[in-house]
C-alpha cells in the first residue's frame, strides 16, 4: 500500500502528458485547416496519431518490462519520450506546410506515446489491487487538470493577455503558438517531477508479489501457451486477415470509393502479412525477438482484457469522433460558418477549446467520486452508467443551437472521460501477470487505436454519402457508438474486482 503522496507523485507526469494530448486535440485540427486543409479529409491527416500508438506502445511496453537500471524500469522511457514531446509541441504551429504539420503530428503522438504506455504500468506494477481504482483515479484528475488548463490556453491568451486569435491566411494565431510553447515546458517539468520522486520496485520485488497473488487468486493465472503450440494460429491469422484485406481493397477499387477506405483494408493486410512473418520466425525456431513474442502475448491475453477490448473500441470510436469533428461541427452547425480567417470561426473554435477545457475539467473533479461508487456497485456498473451519461452528451449537440448550453453537454461528456481513463485499467491490471503488465498495457492499446483508425477511415466517408458533409452527424455517431459501449460492459469477467462495501454489510 502507497501513501496519498506516492501515489501523487507517481503520477504527476500525466499532467503534462495531457498537457501535449489536449493542446493536440483542440488545435490540431484548427492548424490543418488554417493551413489549407479539407474538413472532410480531417480524420485522415489525423491518422498519423492512432498509428503511430498502434506501434510505439506494444514495443515500448516490451521492452520496458525487460528493462532495469538506475532509474528503474519504466522511468527511462517516460523521460526519453518527455524531451521529445515537448520539441514536437514547440514546433508544431510553426508548421510552414499542411504536410508538415502531419509529419509533425506523427513525431508528436509517437513522443507522447513513448511516454504514456509506462504510466499505465506504473499503477498496476505499484499498487495493490485495493488502490489500483484509486491509483488510476489519480491520473484521471491529473489528466482532467491538465487538459482543462492547456484547452482553455488559447482563448486565455486572447481574452486575459490580449494575443491575437486571428492571422492573415495559412499563419497560425499567435494564441494558438503561445499555448504550444507553453505545453511544452509544462510537458517536460510535470515528467521529470515524476521520474526523479518517484521509485519502482525491483525485478525480484515483482516476482515475489506476483507469486503471493496467483496463490490468493487462482482467477488470475494465465494458461500460457509458447510460441511452438501457435504456430496453426499464426498461419490462419495469417489467410484469413490476409484474404479479407485484400478483398476489402479490391472492392474499394471496383466502385471508386474514397481513397481513405484502402485504409482498412490495407491495414488487415499488413496485419495478415505480419502474422504469415511470424508463423515463418516460429517455424524456424527463431522465437527470441519482440515480433515473435508480441504475437505470441497478444494470442495469449487473458479473457478479461479481450472481453474489455470490445468495450474499449466503441469508447474510443466516440472520441475520436469527437476529438477529429467537433471543431468544424460547432463552428459549421451552431456559428455558422466554415471561412477560417473569418472572426466567428475563430470565435467559434475557441469555444471548443473552452468547452474540451469543461470535459478534462468536470473529469478531474469526479475523479474521485467513481472509486465511491464502483465501492458500492462495482467497476463495470460505474464504467456503464458513466458511458451512458457521456453519449447522451454527445448526441445533444445536434439539438442545441444556444453554444453556451453545450457546456451541459461537455459535463456529460466529462463524466465518461474519467470513467474511460480509470474503470478499464483498473479491471484489467487485475488479470495482468506482473512481469508482462507493459507489454499488455501496449497491446492493450491496440483497441484504443484500431478504432480510431476505423474512424478515420469511414466518418468521413460516410458525412460525405449520407449527411452532405455536416460534420455534426460525426459527433451523434460517437455518442450512439458510447452507449453500445456501455452495454458491452455488463459481459466484462472483472477477476480482480475488490468486495465491495455493501456485499459486506450483506454477508
Amino acid at each position: 500500500m502507497l501513501s496519498f503522496w506516492q501515489i501523487w507523485n507517481m503520477s504527476f507526469g500525466f499532467l503534462g502528458i495531457q498537457f501535449g494530448f489536449a493542446l493536440q486535440n483542440a488545435n490540431v485540427s484548427r492548424i490543418f485547416q488554417t493551413l489549407g486543409g479539407d474538413v472532410d479529409r480531417l480524420a485522415v491527416y489525423w491518422l498519423a496519431a492512432p498509428l503511430t500508438g498502434l506501434i510505439i506502445q506494444p514495443i515500448v511496453g516490451h521492452y520496458s518490462d525487460k528493462t532495469w537500471g538506475r532509474l528503474g524500469r519504466r522511468r527511462p522511457y517516460l523521460l526519453v519520450g518527455a524531451v521529445l514531446a515537448s520539441l514536437a509541441l514547440l514546433f508544431m504551429p510553426n508548421s510552414p506546410t499542411l504536410w508538415i504539420a502531419v509529419g509533425t503530428l506523427w513525431i508528436m503522438d509517437a513522443s507522447i506515446n513513448i511516454s504514456m504506455e509506462p504510466f499505465r504500468a506504473f499503477v498496476g506494477d505499484n499498487l495493490p489491487s485495493e488502490q489500483r481504482t484509486s491509483g488510476f483515479a489519480m491520473q484521471s484528475f491529473f489528466i482532467g487538470t491538465g487538459a482543462i488548463i492547456a484547452s482553455f490556453l488559447p482563448y486565455a491568451m486572447t481574452n486575459w493577455f490580449g494575443i491575437e486569435n486571428t492571422a492573415p491566411e495559412g499563419i497560425i494565431p499567435p494564441s494558438v503558438k503561445w499555448s504550444f510553447y507553453i505545453g511544452g515546458a509544462v510537458f517536460l517539468g510535470a515528467v521529470l517531477w515524476t521520474v526523479f520522486r518517484s521509485k519502482e520496485y525491483s525485478p525480484e520485488e515483482m516476482k515475489a508479489f506476483e507469486s503471493e497473488k496467483m496463490k490468493t487468486n487462482s482467477s488470475v493465472v494465465l494458461n500460457y501457451r509458447p510460441a511452438s503450440q501457435l504456430l496453426n494460429v499464426f498461419l490462419r491469422n495469417g489467410i484469413i486477415f490476409l484474404i479479407v484485406g485484400l478483398a476489402l481493397v479490391w472492392f474499394v477499387y471496383f466502385k471508386e470509393l474514397e481513397k481513405e477506405m484502402y485504409i482498412m483494408g490495407g491495414g488487415l493486410a499488413v496485419y495478415g502479412v505480419i502474422q504469415f512473418v511470424t508463423y515463418l520466425l516460429t517455424k524456424i525456431k527463431k522465437t527470441e525477438n519482440g515480433l515473435v513474442e508480441i504475437m505470441t502475448d497478444m494470442i495469449n491475453m487473458p479473457k478479461t482484457m479481450g472481453q474489455m477490448a470490445l468495450v474499449q473500441f466503441f469508447s474510443w470510436f466516440a472520441l475520436f469522433a469527437m476529438w477529429i469533428y467537433t471543431t468544424a461541427a460547432v463552428t459549421g452547425h451552431i456559428f455558422g460558418t466554415s471561412d477560417t480567417t473569418s472572426e466567428l470561426y475563430n470565435e467559434g473554435a475557441d469555444w471548443v477549446g473552452v468547452l474540451f477545457g469543461i470535459y478534462n475539467g468536470f473529469a478531474a473533479a469526479v475523479a474521485f467520486g467513481l472509486p465511491v461508487l464502483a465501492k458500492y456497485t462495482s467497476r463495470k456498473i460505474t464504467h456503464s452508467i458513466s458511458l451512458i451519461i457521456g453519449g447522451l452528451g454527445l448526441i445533444s449537440f445536434y439539438f442545441i443551437t444556444n453554444p453556451n448550453l453545450l457546456l451541459v453537454s461537455m459535463v456529460a461528456v466529462g463524466i465518461a472521460w474519467a470513467s474511460i481513463l480509470s474503470m478499464p485499467y483498473a479491471i484489467l491490471t487485475g488479470s495482468l501477470p506482473a512481469n508482462k503488465m507493459g507489454v499488455y498495457m501496449g497491446i492493450f492499446n491496440f483497441f484504443i487505436v484500431i478504432p480510431q483508425i476505423l474512424a478515420a477511415s469511414i466518418l468521413g466517408f460516410m458525412m460525405r454519402r449520407f449527411f452532405d458533409g455536416d460534420a455534426i452527424w460525426a459527433l451523434v455517431a460517437g455518442g450512439i457508438s458510447m452507449i453500445i459501449a456501455a452495454a458491452t460492459v455488463v459481459f466484462v469477467d472483472d477477476v480482480d474486482q475488490p468486495k465491495t462495501k455493501l456485499k459486506k454489510q450483506v454477508k
